[in-house]
């Protein structure tokens, strides 16, 4: 099922509606896994990672909007090609010695899509709902 089978007018705006939700509320939901994180690692772990992972907030919105998207359309591939692009953006990045960035890129990019796709599975059930 695709957000294409209900295309209407209303699918087409609740669709958006749980779109912008799922890409702020993705952020709020990763910081705070982050701070988790933190916290057990003592706090010294995966601070500086933020650090080296500059923009790591506007990535990941652009990642949960194309991976929302893509489920949206149909085309769960489009999750390995968003992730493909995000890994080769970051790789000189992630050769840090410590290896802090790397730990916080793969929680960073997991919690980001596990939250895009509770969005658009959300969203595709509501379309389906609302639309006659």
């Amino acid at each position: 099922m695709t957000i294409l089978d209900h295309l209407s007018w209303v699918s087409v705006l609740v669709a958006t509606a749980v779109g912008l939700v799922c890409v702020a509320l993705g952020g709020v939901v990763t910081t705070g896994v982050f701070r988790l994180v933190d916290r057990d690692a003592g706090g010294h772990a995966l601070t500086g990672a933020g650090d080296l992972l500059r923009g790591g907030t506007w990535v990941g919105a652009l990642e949960r909007i194309a991976v929302f998207t893509t489920l949206l359309l149909g085309w769960p591939e489009g999750i390995a090609v968003v992730l493909a692009i995000k890994g080769l953006g970051r790789y000189a990045d992630l050769k840090s010695p410590n290896g802090a960035a790397g730990e916080r890129f793969i929680i960073g990019t997991f919690t980001s899509l596990l939250t895009a796709c509770l969005g658009a599975g959300v969203a595709l059930w509501l379309a389906a709902v609302v639309t006659p």
